[in-house]
């Protein structure tokens, strides 16, 4: 049936099968990530309804899914394993403050400080994860042990005929989504490979691991419950660990692990949410989904649930199936509502390898391809930063990765803008010696700036001309006002041209030998200083 509008049949079927194939993909990853950070898989799953359904409804960007990852399940281990799951429904309630609290400040837009190479590093590092997450549903159930990191689990490997009918299955899975859409649009590839093997396997008796080989996914409703004791007397949680005491202590233990997981879940948010808008062409939502994801991690704390945040692989299945609305997003919440509920039977049936062959062609279809013909054209320290930012996240997580990225590309930045400061000159009939200064003079080009003039050389008057410069900081006022100290030593007049006003501003002795024109500038430094250079002229 054709779309008679925006929210027509067509889209809506589109919309909710949408829903059902990342609802599918959802349950082994939430049960694989509890199982990393050492709690019930029921806390996991339970996460992955609440953070989900909370940020479809809200979040800055549809189409966008979210759920518990294995960024922040890593992250987790330590405190669960030393402080009990009460005090992880405390960490992620304190995350999930500080996130609104990054929301309300619109911190999200500093997001736009990450360089393309970075994306490009965290979008690759992001794949092999996926990639290497699979691999533990390749080891025989019931011998994994958590720990391994980004969900990969120190169990024993298949052999033989079981890994043999479990790497076909796969493989099947994957031609069968690759072949889907050229045959009909009417279901979503994920999840026609999803069902078509399962069939095959239930009808066959195949004997493969299994949904249910996991955990049991069976449960009630999520239990409103506060992870906090506020007595001297303190009491037991809903799985048998002690309360948090709801006093500074806890907060010390807390707070460190909350701060962490806030800043790795917006930044793994705030990129998935650049990536879907690339796709999608929408821009924008930043705050909005910084807020959406700390309302979800607040709301999970007190109905136990471990955390999360955005998922990129599922928002890939998600977008790839056609999901473009909000309600993609919620049917994927409600349907893994559903299957804890009443439909666990059925969906501990489904193979794990057809599960596996969805996240192989999301793999396939995330990792950026072509960065490998980018890096051969752009500059080495572009290319170094997508090798470096793409090792980091797989060796430790995107937080740090992204950071690192982002100052290693500042850095060489600054460094390339700091040998571009240089100066033309030329004597005037008058017997003045003009410096053109050509280039950013700032904290990193300061040093060259004043390798420029020759004082001692110099005639009696100096004329330095800014207008093919751009006086950025501090440093920069400084080192202009370092500069005119010395032309006056040597007993020299020096005059400035073409500053802008605020520069005229911030200098004093300096700033009375400007020399005011019809064209100068008038941008302003990039910090709004409240004290004169002039008073820090004999400091450092």
């Amino acid at each position: 049936m054709a779309p008679t509008g925006p929210l027509g049949a067509a889209r809506w079927r589109i919309e909710i099968l949408s829903g059902l194939t990342v609802a599918l993909a959802l349950v082994p990853e939430a049960v694989a990530f509890a199982f990393v950070a050492g709690v019930h898989p029921l806390v996991g799953l339970y996460a992955a309804f609440i953070v989900g359904l909370i940020t479809a409804c809200i979040g800055g960007r549809p189409g966008m899914i979210s759920g518990a990852t294995g960024a922040l399940a890593v992250v987790m281990v330590s405190l669960v394993a030393q402080h009990g799951v009460e005090y992880l429904f405390a960490t992620v309630i304190l995350m999930g403050l500080m996130q609104i609290a990054a929301g309300v400040f619109k911190l999200g837009k500093f997001i736009r400080l990450v360089p393309h190479p970075v994306m490009l590093g965290f979008v690759n590092g992001l794949a092999i994860v996926i990639f290497l997450a699979q691999l533990s549903q390749f080891q025989i159930p019931g011998t994994a042990e958590a720990g391994g990191g980004h969900g990969m689990a120190s169990g024993e490997w298949m052999t033989g005929m079981p890994l043999a009918i479990m790497l076909v299955l796969t493989v099947l899975t994957m031609a069968i989504i690759w072949a889907t859409p050229k045959i009909t649009s009417a279901v979503p590839a994920p999840l026609a490979g999803i069902g078509i093997v399962a069939i095959l396997v239930i009808a066959f008796g195949i004997d493969v691991p299994r949904v249910g080989d996991l955990a049991s996914i069976s449960g009630g409703l999520p239990p409103f419950h506060i992870p906090f004791s506020f007595g001297a007397e303190g009491g037991t949680g809903l799985y048998g660990d002690m309360l948090a005491p709801f006093n500074l202590e806890t907060l010390w233990i807390i707070a460190p692990y909350a701060l962490i997981l806030a800043a790795i879940g917006l930044i793994e948010s705030l990129l998935t949410l650049n990536l879907v808008g690339e796709i999608v062409n929408k821009r924008g939502g930043a705050s909005q989904e910084c807020v959406a994801q700390g309302v979800a991690n607040t709301v999970t704390g007190f109905f136990g649930g471990m955390g999360g945040c955005a998922m990129i692989g599922q928002s890939m299945i998600n977008v790839k199936s056609g999901g473009r609305t909000r309600i993609a997003g919620i049917a994927a919440a409600l349907f893994l509502l559903a299957f804890i509920l009443v439909a666990s039977p059925l969906i501990e049936q489904i193979p794990l390898a057809a599960l596996v062959g969805v996240m192989f062609m999301v793999v396939i279809g995330t990792f950026a391809w072509n960065s490998f013909n980018i890096m051969r054209k752009v500059p080495r320290i572009d290319a170094f930063v997508i090798v470096l930012v793409t090792i980091t996240t797989v060796m430790y997580d995107l937080a740090i990765a992204v950071v690192v990225g982002v100052i290693v590309s500042a850095l060489a930045y600054a460094w390339q803008n700091a040998t571009r400061i240089h100066a033309k000159t030329y004597d005037t009939p008058e017997g003045a010696k003009v410096y053109q200064v050509q280039g950013p003079l700032f904290f990193g080009s300061a040093e060259g700036f004043a390798e420029l003039f020759t004082p001692r050389e110099d005639p009696s008057l100096v004329v330095i001309d800014f207008a093919d410069s751009r006086v950025a900081d501090q440093s920069a006022l400084q080192a202009i006002e370092a500069i005119a100290a010395k032309y006056e030593s040597e007993g020299k007049t020096v005059q400035l041209r073409h500053l802008s006003r605020d520069c005229h501003d911030l200098l004093t002795k300096a700033g009375q030998l400007m020399i005011d024109s019809d064209d100068d500038p008038d941008y302003a430094i990039a910090v709004d200083y409240s004290v004169k250079t002039g008073v820090m002229a004999g400091g450092h």
